[in-house]
């Protein structure tokens, strides 16, 4: 990684094990639950969480433990508990199919209420959950916040799936998940793989926050041609969040 984009990084330890980068110049925070708190605007964003995926899973009789959603919940009110952000934006794919609200038990949708008291709410769509979060009378009822599009907060642009690189850079500034990135390491004989956080100071893209999700390593062309650099990998320790140079990566 060149000397610019790691002074464009500014990559710095916080005591709580999170990871401090600029994205287009907006000081963001990668924290080791996998989301990213701007502290600029008090907002706090996740992506891909999934919730009733294991449900999805039994419908289809593949059963899974059925504590996803509770196990995600669990994690994204740690981070509210310690933050007390003013605004919760979650990027898409927050539900794992069409059928996953009515599905949730009425006090995981009673606890979605509480986190969300006092605070703005916003789900974005992403393609598992458009249909989910269609803006009618009973989603309204049953979630609490509001139903958005593509959104800006400051500088950034915040979206569900990233767009292709394009020669004049016009992704500058995006905010993105659901491609679930991965960082694998090879390290004393055995490899590592870690859910992560991937940029290169102008754009990143968010690890899924969800208990069930899987990854895709950041080197499939999937992720990787989005970045005309090699971008720098963050990946999720248990207690802090690694900062990855590309060349390390498997």
């Amino acid at each position: 990684m060149n000397a610019a984009l790691r002074q464009t990084l500014s990559p710095a330890r916080k005591t709580c094990g999170s990871l401090s980068v600029r994205i287009v110049g907006e000081a963001c925070v990668l924290r080791c639950s996998g989301a990213m708190w701007v502290p600029a605007y008090g907002a706090l964003i996740v992506a891909d969480l999934h919730l009733e995926k294991g449900s999805a899973f039994a419908v289809r009789g593949q059963l899974l433990p059925p504590y996803d959603s509770r196990a995600t919940l669990d994690k994204l009110e740690a981070e509210i508990a310690e933050l007390d952000p003013a605004m919760v934006v979650l990027l898409g794919d927050s539900f794992h199919d069409t059928k996953a609200i009515p599905r949730m038990a009425a006090e995981d949708r009673a606890r979605l209420h509480r986190l969300a008291a006092g605070r703005d709410w916003l789900w974005l769509e992403g393609n598992h959950d458009r249909e989910a979060l269609a803006r009618d009378a009973d989603t309204a009822a049953r979630l609490p916040g509001r139903i958005v599009g593509d959104m800006a907060l400051g500088p950034l642009r915040l979206t569900h799936e990233p767009e292709p690189l394009t020669a004049d850079d016009d992704r500058r500034g995006e905010v993105a998940g659901h491609l679930h990135p991965a960082a694998r390491v090879a390290a004393y004989g055995r490899g590592v793989r870690r859910p992560c956080f991937v940029t290169d100071g102008s754009r990143i893209v968010l690890p899924a926050f969800g208990a069930f999700t899987g990854g895709l390593n950041v080197r499939d062309p999937a992720i990787a041609d989005l970045f005309a650099a090699p971008p720098l990998a963050a990946a999720l320790g248990r207690d802090r969040v690694h900062a990855l140079d590309w060349s390390v990566l498997r």
